[in-house]
């Protein structure tokens, strides 16, 4: 009789076990990584011959630069190495999406206020009259914080080349005329490495999040 309830009382715990041990094996074997992939792994494609890749068909990194910020102080690729850059490319007499990106913009650097190794670079497409003084009171309109958020003006001819051939981002000189200006929406996300790891609307609040998001991952792994 008691070898019976020996046996009875193995059998249950056995069957109490069951749920542990799958629970065990599917954390053991999978996991819910969330995967922010590497762009331009394998070099840029350069349909219209506007930039100068050479033979270079590995991972694409963002090229040097060196800009002046709002504060007349040098700022460029060397200031990237090491921490977690987003860039957009913008002009301060912008009649159309460049105010809302800005906004935007703001909700980044709110969320990543207290985070060092997280900056913000805002390049004017407008450099011409897009002066140091003139982004110095754009900065201020949007409460950027010094040394979080830069806004960068330099010579055009080198800033569009980093905007098409760099950042792979469409921009058209407007030749002075707000109206004519053409650039990206998008906010680029740029690693410690200077690769670039996505890009997000700047416009729409779910590209937006989605960036924090993922800049977020990105600061927790590095």
């Amino acid at each position: 009789m008691k070898m019976l309830r020996f046996i009875q009382i193995l059998v249950l715990v056995c069957v109490l076990m069951i749920p542990v041990l799958i629970i065990l094996f599917l954390r053991g074997f999978t996991s819910n990584e969330y995967d922010i992939p590497v762009l331009y792994e394998q070099g840029v494609e350069d349909p219209y011959q506007e930039c100068d890749y050479g033979e270079n068909t590995g991972q694409h990194f963002i090229p040097d630069f060196t800009f002046t910020d709002q504060y007349n102080r040098p700022v460029g690729r060397e200031d990237m190495q090491g921490k977690i850059t987003i860039v957009d490319f913008f002009f301060t007499s912008c009649p159309s999406i460049c105010p809302v990106m800005s906004s935007e913009m703001e909700r980044v650097q709110d969320a990543f206020r207290d985070e060092q190794e997280v900056q913000i670079f805002s390049i004017s497409i407008d450099p011409e009259y897009d002066s140091p003084e003139v982004l110095a009171a754009y900065a201020e309109r949007h409460l950027a914080e010094k040394d979080k958020w830069y806004f960068l003006t330099g010579n055009k001819d080198r800033i569009y080349d980093l905007a098409r051939c760099g950042f792979v981002l469409p921009t058209i000189d407007g030749e002075g005329v707000p109206e004519d200006f053409i650039h990206s929406d998008k906010f680029v996300l740029i690693d410690e490495l200077g690769r670039i790891r996505g890009y997000y609307s700047g416009t729409q609040r779910e590209g937006v999040d989605q960036l924090i998001l993922e800049t977020k991952i990105l600061l927790y792994d590095k």
